[in-house]
């Protein structure tokens, strides 16, 4: 099986759902579905995204929030059944595709500047 045959099986078989394109320096929330017992509730997530990895239905973004002075990150799968919705809350201008330098700043050094439509 060739690798094109391969991600075409794949695609196939994973239902991708239509996101708001974002990239690197946004911050979006992100709505999961979250499975405790037999109950199902929404739980969001909001941080700034650090990257986007891979393509397809593989492709996968990190997101990172601070949450009680700790700073917490979140790797999702984008053909994740448990992503409910993706919002864009601000678009950010930043040079790079992945800002893991955002890692070791706090505070007002940790923002990103705003980007101009």
């Amino acid at each position: 099986m060739s690798k094109n045959a391969l991600l075409k099986f794949v695609e196939d078989q994973v239902e991708i759902k239509d996101f708001p394109n974002f990239n690197s320096g946004d911050t979006i929330t992100v709505t999961i579905k979250i499975r405790e017992g037999n109950k199902e509730r929404l739980q969001k997530f909001q941080g700034v995204v650090l990257q986007r990895a891979g393509e397809g239905p593989a492709e996968t973004f990190t997101i990172r929030k601070i949450s009680n002075n700790i700073g917490v990150e979140r790797i999702f799968p984008i053909s994740s059944p448990f992503i409910e919705d993706i919002e864009i809350n601000k678009k950010g201008q930043v040079r790079r595709a992945r800002i893991f330098y955002l890692r070791k700043l706090r505070g007002k050094k940790a923002r990103i500047k705003a980007a101009r439509h």
